[in-house]
């Protein structure tokens, strides 16, 4: 799963740099290529299901003609001849290929109403070569083998990638995924009614889709799913998005503020958004008698507008909900402090006692802007237990970053905030399975990291000998200064490589013992109790300890093998000399040192370096979680967590900032501060700015080349 998971991701980013490289080639920008691009990634997911569907059919012994109805049965759509992938790519070279995938498009559009005006028809502003080869770039091998939860995550991280430029109104149709995960994970949609008044590209339904099917469950018979949308050309995006996904829904073209399209005032089981924040244009007269607002009309100014949208959305969110439904949505910070009739809307609500949960966010989650922001709980099924408490989680301390600007959780820290939530409404049994699974998760990781240090040992090993040969054949010449300098650097550091090898052979025997012991008692023992995990915790935290020991001295091992080598290349000619084996040297360097190019697959170097971050990564989930709740029961953590009574939001003028309540974190040590994965990130930053600097020096050449012409 690990390794399937590691070739999706390299699939994708590759997909995504030969499209924006063709980009950057052509005179488009961003908004101009996002849809012609996610069409066709569309198309060619059509044309996997449509192969698919074949097959089976003839498969099935069917002695007619297959008609389009046999394809639907099969969740496929019938393709007429013109929209085939290959059709499209075997035309002559002198057609028009714009207008033929433009055609390719009209085709699917009259065989499926659904997808009515949907599908992009803007590829004639393309060049042909250009054209020609995204077409092609979509034609791979893993292509035309990926099914549509692969399909499904391309698309996706197209959206997001196309967000990140500011594409299609600067990136708003699309809510980075880690807020749309938090929002799914603790409303938990199931079964029913799911309603996005500000749907975007839907990312809030296909997100909720995964959520069932990581259920064994199946979305399109659970969920049913409504959305309203504004700007055409974003409901093209969603309902892409969806048919990708293998899902449909009911969206439609309104705006929320004045219109309710769908009529499902107090039936929507779940309700989940990202509105646009802080909206000061709403006609107050319109909207003053609207039965969406419970609690009354927020601020209105001398030009009758409402002041600011924040708490008509907020209105709008809650007074959709059945009487057991769920809502989760993005707020701008500032909404959870407003004062002003805000502040008395705001009071209204924590009244009802259905104000649920709230999670600050820190900065730079979004990909337009770098602002915090506040995600919002209501919960109208809430027992008598907690109907006076209100969660807050002040998760800005919380945070992976992306790239130098972008920061998002991480799928472990996505789920340690839903732990919190778990304890807090008495689902001990969920906390205790999640820390159950990064112990073994933990055991798992380190049983996998053995056989690479046997590798490592073998190679290593290998490489020492072929050094130690050199070194042996080495003789000062009293005529040559600076070959004597440089022989005396290479024995030295020569001596220090096999000091340190040493070092590794008996940390080596030492930690595959313990990693076996640990693996075999994870293996038998009963993790089924909050003590029990506890004490496998502290028994794979020392094995931790022995795995970061012998990182540290592979690092240096390898540090000093890189510098012998390079004394021995580089300033010795060892390359021309008889003594040394050339080939061989230069393939166990390749193999242990140097990092891959781009396009290399990884090796042994690298391999092991990802294995030795794993069992100690998920170790420090394990001690992140045991640290903040030893008894596997919810109690507040000072600066990240705190159960509010309704009486104290009161005595605070009705805040629903959680950094109001939680107080200030305690600085932790830098125990589990991982070196190595921060150089990492430090190396991806630069990595970019290498890549932004060549893209803009590629636009600047192009741009100098259309003026001189």
């Amino acid at each position: 799963m690990g390794n399937q998971l590691a070739n999706i991701k390299r699939l994708e980013a590759d997909l995504w740099e030969t499209a924006d490289n063709l980009r950057a080639n052509s005179k488009l920008t961003s908004t101009e290529y996002c849809m012609p691009v996610l069409g066709i990634i569309f198309l060619r997911h059509a044309a996997n299901r449509f192969d698919t569907a074949t097959e089976e059919i003839k498969a099935s012994g069917l002695k007619r003609s297959p008609v389009k109805a046999d394809y639907v049965k099969r969740r496929a759509l019938f393709l007429p001849e013109e929209s085939r992938y290959e059709y499209l790519l075997d035309l002559p070279s002198d057609t028009d290929l714009g207008e033929a995938v433009n055609t390719a498009m009209d085709k699917i559009e009259e065989s499926f109403e659904p997808l009515a005006g949907v599908l992009p028809r803007e590829y004639g502003i393309f060049e042909r070569e250009v054209l020609e080869d995204l077409l092609r770039a979509f034609d791979s091998e893993a292509m035309k083998s990926a099914t549509g939860d692969v399909f499904g995550r391309i698309y996706e991280y197209f959206l997001m990638k196309f967000a990140m430029q500011g594409a299609q109104d600067n990136g708003e149709f699309f809510t980075p995924p880690s807020l749309v995960q938090t929002i799914v994970n603790i409303i938990e949609p199931t079964r029913g009614v799911v309603l996005d008044p500000a749907v975007g590209s839907a990312g809030m339904f296909v997100q909720s889709s995964h959520f069932v099917e990581a259920m064994g469950q199946d979305a399109a018979h659970n969920l049913t799913f409504y959305g309203q949308e504004k700007t055409a050309t974003t409901i093209r995006l969603a309902k892409m998005n969806l048919a990708v996904h293998g899902l449909e829904g009911d969206i439609v073209e309104a705006n929320s503020f004045y219109e309710d399209e769908h009529g499902l005032l107090g039936k929507a089981d779940y309700v989940m958004a990202n509105p646009p924040f802080n909206v000061d244009m709403v006609d107050a007269e319109k909207v003053k008698g609207d039965v969406r607002l419970p609690f009354g009309l927020p601020s209105v100014n001398k030009k009758k507008k409402v002041s600011n949208g924040n708490y008509l959305w907020i209105q709008y969110f809650y007074s959709y909900l059945s009487d057991k439904g769920r809502s989760g949505f993005v707020m701008a910070s500032s909404a959870s402090d407003a004062g002003g009739d805000d502040k008395l809307i705001r009071q209204q609500l924590v009244e009802t006692g259905h104000v649920d949960v709230m999670v600050t966010i820190g900065t730079n989650f979004f990909y337009t802007r770098p602002l915090p922001c506040m995600l919002w709980f209501f919960d109208k099924g809430k027992p008598k237990e907690r109907i006076d408490k209100v969660l807050m989680i002040d998760a800005r301390t919380i945070y992976r970053k992306v790239t130098r600007v972008i920061n998002d959780f991480s799928p472990e820290q996505l789920q340690n905030i839903a732990s919190i939530v778990w304890l807090h409404r008495g689902e001990t049994e969920r906390y205790l399975s999640l820390v159950r699974g990064y112990l073994l998760q933990a055991s798992k990781a380190a049983c996998e990291l053995a056989p690479l240090l046997d590798d490592y040992s073998e190679t290593m090993g290998e490489f020492c000998g072929h050094l130690e040969t050199w070194n042996c054949s080495l003789s000062a010449d009293p005529g040559e200064e600076i070959d004597n300098i440089n022989s005396e650097a290479f024995s030295t550091a020569f001596t220090d490589l096999v000091e340190s090898w040493s070092k590794f052979k008996d940390a080596h025997s030492q930690t595959k013992q313990e990693i076996a012991e640990l693996v075999n008692w994870i293996g038998s023992a009963g993790l089924e109790t909050n003590r029990q995990l506890i004490r496998a915790h502290e028994r794979t935290e020392a094995v931790m300890a022995e795995v970061k020991s012998i990182r540290k001295i592979v690092n240096q091992t390898n540090k000093l093998a890189s510098t012998c080598y390079d004394i021995a290349t580089k300033k010795l000619d060892a390359n021309k000399a008889e003594g040394w084996n050339t080939a061989q040297t230069r393939e166990l360097h390749k193999t242990l040192i140097r990092t891959p190019k781009d396009g290399e697959a990884a090796n042994l170097r690298v391999m092991l370096l990802d294995a030795f971050r794993l069992p100690g990564y998920f170790q420090r989930q394990v001690n992140w979680l045991q640290c903040k709740f030893p008894d596997a029961t919810y109690v507040d953590v000072e600066g990240i967590c705190k159960s509010v009574q309704r009486g104290e939001v009161a005595d605070n003028e009705y805040s629903l900032s959680p950094g109001r309540y939680v107080g200030v974190a305690a600085i932790e040590d830098d125990a589990g501060f991982d070196f190595d994965e921060r150089m990492a990130e430090i190396r991806g930053e630069l990595a970019e700015l290498n890549t932004q600097a060549i893209e803009l020096s590629q636009e600047i050449d192009f741009s100098l080349l259309e003026v001189t012409k």
